[in-house]
């Protein structure tokens, strides 16, 4: 088979890199306290903030400004050519109160379209949008807020109280029986949490220099966009489920020089789940992930486990990872039931300190293991110019004997305190080139 080489991929990160670029606004303010806001924590700014926008649309874009203070609200839709730009000491601190999400929107929840509670910030269909600035987004989830419907009782829920759980499996059902997305309904007593940012097939999107925090679920989720550039963004945010950044059948998305202290994944690339992700059949593809910390939870770097539409094309590169709490560094999830393919995969000097488990994770038995009639197509992953501290492994790397993980690729580099050997089964084209110590598999893993 064929792989790539270390300069095809810095060249190929290379072209990402210079395809996406900030769009650019007109050089008009809209305060959003000259349509009422009032940043005193209390006063609800939600319609003055919608007017701000509008008018900012409607006058050809430029930035909607938020002073310094607090202002309460509910969602905020973004529209086309509008930067909504939160300056220093501004925090727009959003309504816990469910109703406040309606009426529905599209949206997906757990890689599966449905109509749900508005994002916390939502965009469909527009283009060159932007969240900037050195404010704060705060989406006051709690363990008595949005969390307990994780249904984990180590965020509020109790038995006897609603959770994501009750709703979830009439969600699928009608995924699988490919009912119309129009029918799928899960709002109003419902219990899907909403995610904190999302853009729904939009074009040219960028979000720079704001922080996250208290999400009640995923944080950023771009979703079926194209040209989206996550530039020196904080996310600090450990509840249930608070992926920071979770790019769905996207193209062109660079996430550059942003911390993460997430609740789940830090960064997971997704493509649709099962029956809708082969409907809508649009994989993640040419991302770019660069001068990022990682600091907590589950993944580093995630490629699935909604990967039903594959995932090509992904770089990572000058990235520190590490922490008590991480587990994983590449964690690759999928089965015969999930299905999708992982190809091309490309980490060159990433430095990790301490992780709870393994540098690099691709598990075909996980879950439902090889239970479907769609084994995955994992292949072409390189790692190179790699430091772990600490891990349980280096590798834990188990595909199918029908299908197998090929093309697995370490060179130049080194892996400390490692608790545990490596576990390689069916795995193809296994190299090794460079590594130290010298205790990493070189059996091809068969």
């Amino acid at each position: 088979m064929t792989t790539t080489t270390a300069a095809a991929a810095k060249e190929q990160a290379d072209a990402i890199a210079a395809r996406v670029r900030p769009p650019r606004f007109p050089d008009r303010e809209f305060p959003v306290t000259d349509y009422g806001a009032v940043g005193d924590g209390s006063a609800d700014c939600t319609a003055a903030i919608r007017a701000a926008i509008e008018d900012c649309a409607a006058h050809g874009g430029g930035h909607v400004t938020v002073p310094e203070g607090t202002y309460a609200t509910g969602p905020v839709r973004l529209r086309s050519g509008v930067d909504l730009h939160l300056r220093a000491g501004a925090t727009l601190a959003f309504s816990r109160d469910p109703a406040a999400y309606l009426p529905p929107v599209l949206t997906r929840f757990q890689g599966v379209e449905t109509y749900g509670y508005s994002p916390l910030v939502y965009a469909h269909g527009e283009r060159d949008i932007a969240v900037t600035g050195a404010g704060v987004l705060d989406g006051r989830a709690d363990e008595t807020h949005w969390w307990p419907w994780s249904g984990q009782e180590e965020f509020g829920w109790r038995p006897g109280l609603p959770q994501q759980e009750d709703d979830w499996p009439l969600l699928w059902a009608q995924a699988e029986r490919g009912d119309p997305v129009e029918q799928r309904v899960y709002a109003e007593g419902r219990h899907f949490r909403p995610n904190f940012l999302e853009t729904y097939r939009c074009r040219n999107v960028l979000v720079e220099g704001v922080t996250f925090v208290r999400s009640p679920m995923w944080v950023m989720h771009p979703v079926l966009c194209q040209g989206v550039l996550v530039q020196d963004v904080t996310v600090d945010s450990t509840g249930p489920n608070n992926d920071g950044c979770d790019p769905e059948s996207c193209r062109d998305v660079v996430i550059r020089g942003c911390t993460f202290n997430a609740g789940d994944d830090c960064i997971a690339v997704k493509s649709g789940r099962e029956a809708d992700g082969r409907r809508v059949n649009v994989p993640s593809e040419d991302i770019l992930i660069e001068d990022c910390v990682m600091r907590h939870r589950y993944g580093a770097i995630t490629l699935g486990s909604d990967m039903t539409g594959g995932i090509r094309n992904v770089f990572a590169r000058r990235c520190h990872i590490g922490g008590p709490g991480l587990y994983f560094g590449l964690y690759i999830k999928t089965n015969s039931v999930r299905g999708g393919f992982a190809e091309n995969i490309q980490l060159d000097d990433i430095t990790v300190s301490h992780l709870t488990k393994e540098f690099v994770t691709c598990d075909f038995h996980r879950g439902e293991g090889d239970t479907g009639g769609y084994p995955p197509r994992v292949r072409d992953i390189g790692i190179r110019n790699v430091t772990v501290g600490r891990a349980r492994r280096a590798l834990l790397a188990q595909g199918y004997p029908h299908a197998p993980i090929r093309g697995l690729r370490l060179t130049d580099c080194t892996f400390g305190e490692m608790a545990e050997p490596d576990r390689l089964e069916h795995v193809e084209d296994f190299l090794v080139d460079g590594v130290a110590p010298d205790g990493v598999a070189r059996d091809g893993g068969r």
